[in-house]
Protein backbone atom coordinates (compact mmCIF):
# COMPACT_ATOMS: atom_id res chain seq x y z
CA UNK A 1 0.00 0.00 0.00
CA UNK A 2 2.82 2.28 0.99
CA UNK A 3 4.32 2.04 -2.32
CA UNK A 4 1.10 2.58 -3.95
CA UNK A 5 0.79 5.58 -2.30
CA UNK A 6 4.72 6.80 -3.30
CA UNK A 7 3.86 5.97 -6.99
CA UNK A 8 0.50 7.78 -7.46
CA UNK A 9 2.62 10.94 -5.21
CA UNK A 10 5.37 10.75 -7.76
CA UNK A 11 3.16 10.73 -10.65
CA UNK A 12 1.33 13.72 -9.47
CA UNK A 13 2.73 16.62 -8.67
CA UNK A 14 -0.31 19.50 -8.56
CA UNK A 15 1.06 23.16 -9.35
CA UNK A 16 4.92 21.78 -9.81
CA UNK A 17 6.97 22.24 -13.05
CA UNK A 18 10.83 20.83 -13.23
CA UNK A 19 13.37 23.41 -13.39
CA UNK A 20 16.36 20.93 -12.68
CA UNK A 21 19.00 23.77 -12.24
CA UNK A 22 21.73 23.74 -9.44
CA UNK A 23 21.03 25.82 -6.75
CA UNK A 24 23.21 28.68 -4.78
CA UNK A 25 23.26 25.67 -1.23
CA UNK A 26 24.45 22.85 -4.10
CA UNK A 27 20.53 21.53 -4.57
CA UNK A 28 18.20 21.28 -7.09
CA UNK A 29 15.35 24.01 -7.39
CA UNK A 30 11.56 23.35 -8.09
CA UNK A 31 8.96 25.69 -8.87
CA UNK A 32 5.72 26.19 -6.98
CA UNK A 33 2.99 28.39 -6.85
CA UNK A 34 4.67 31.72 -6.01
CA UNK A 35 7.92 29.91 -4.77
CA UNK A 36 11.12 28.62 -5.29
CA UNK A 37 12.36 25.34 -3.16
CA UNK A 38 15.36 23.76 -3.28
CA UNK A 39 16.13 20.68 -2.28
CA UNK A 40 19.65 19.65 -0.39
CA UNK A 41 20.83 16.04 1.22
CA UNK A 42 23.48 15.73 3.38
CA UNK A 43 23.76 12.11 4.15
CA UNK A 44 21.16 11.61 6.51
CA UNK A 45 20.23 15.35 7.27
CA UNK A 46 16.96 17.09 4.37
CA UNK A 47 17.80 20.89 3.97
CA UNK A 48 14.58 22.76 1.71
CA UNK A 49 15.74 26.18 1.14
CA UNK A 50 11.96 28.32 0.84
CA UNK A 51 12.62 31.41 -1.75
CA UNK A 52 10.23 33.75 -3.67
CA UNK A 53 10.11 33.63 -7.04
CA UNK A 54 12.52 36.25 -7.35
CA UNK A 55 15.16 33.49 -5.44
CA UNK A 56 15.07 36.10 -2.37
CA UNK A 57 15.13 33.87 0.99
CA UNK A 58 11.85 34.63 2.88
CA UNK A 59 11.31 33.34 6.40
CA UNK A 60 10.48 29.16 6.92
CA UNK A 61 8.20 30.85 10.25
CA UNK A 62 4.62 28.56 9.50
CA UNK A 63 6.12 26.71 7.07
CA UNK A 64 5.47 22.48 7.16
CA UNK A 65 6.85 20.03 4.73
CA UNK A 66 7.19 16.43 4.59
CA UNK A 67 9.02 14.52 2.23
CA UNK A 68 8.48 11.57 0.78
CA UNK A 69 11.75 9.79 -0.88
CA UNK A 70 12.61 6.44 -2.29
CA UNK A 71 15.95 5.40 -1.35
CA UNK A 72 16.64 1.89 -2.29
CA UNK A 73 13.79 1.16 -3.62
CA UNK A 74 12.05 1.74 -0.16
CA UNK A 75 9.92 4.99 0.63
CA UNK A 76 11.38 7.27 3.46
CA UNK A 77 9.18 9.99 5.24
CA UNK A 78 10.85 12.96 6.39
CA UNK A 79 9.14 15.83 8.32
CA UNK A 80 10.74 18.67 7.62
CA UNK A 81 10.65 21.78 10.23
CA UNK A 82 11.94 25.77 10.04
CA UNK A 83 15.27 25.87 11.25
CA UNK A 84 16.34 29.43 10.35
CA UNK A 85 15.50 32.22 7.97
CA UNK A 86 14.44 30.17 4.70
CA UNK A 87 14.87 27.12 5.87
CA UNK A 88 13.25 23.68 6.99
CA UNK A 89 15.19 20.75 7.82
CA UNK A 90 14.60 17.34 8.99
CA UNK A 91 16.73 13.93 9.47
CA UNK A 92 16.33 11.11 7.55
CA UNK A 93 16.97 7.49 9.34
CA UNK A 94 18.98 6.13 6.56
CA UNK A 95 21.83 7.72 4.26
CA UNK A 96 19.96 9.68 1.18
CA UNK A 97 21.74 9.92 -2.43
CA UNK A 98 23.12 13.52 -2.86
CA UNK A 99 20.38 14.06 -5.82
CA UNK A 100 16.97 12.36 -3.61
CA UNK A 101 13.91 11.27 -5.93
CA UNK A 102 10.75 11.76 -4.87
CA UNK A 103 8.04 14.39 -3.58
CA UNK A 104 7.88 17.30 -1.15
CA UNK A 105 4.36 18.59 0.64
CA UNK A 106 4.81 21.57 1.13
CA UNK A 107 2.28 23.37 3.08
CA UNK A 108 2.49 27.24 3.79
CA UNK A 109 1.58 29.58 6.65
CA UNK A 110 -2.15 30.12 5.61
CA UNK A 111 -3.10 26.52 5.18
CA UNK A 112 -2.73 26.30 1.56
CA UNK A 113 -0.46 23.00 0.35
CA UNK A 114 1.25 22.27 -2.78
CA UNK A 115 3.29 19.20 -3.85
CA UNK A 116 7.09 19.69 -5.38
CA UNK A 117 8.17 16.33 -7.01
CA UNK A 118 11.71 16.07 -7.14
CA UNK A 119 13.25 13.24 -9.52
Amino acid sequence: MKFLLVIVLLCWSAGASAHDQKGTHGGWIEHTGSYHVELVSKSGKLELFVSDENRKSIPATGFKAIAILVVDGKSQRILLEPAGSGLLSGTASVALPAKPKGVVQLTWPDGKTAQVKFD
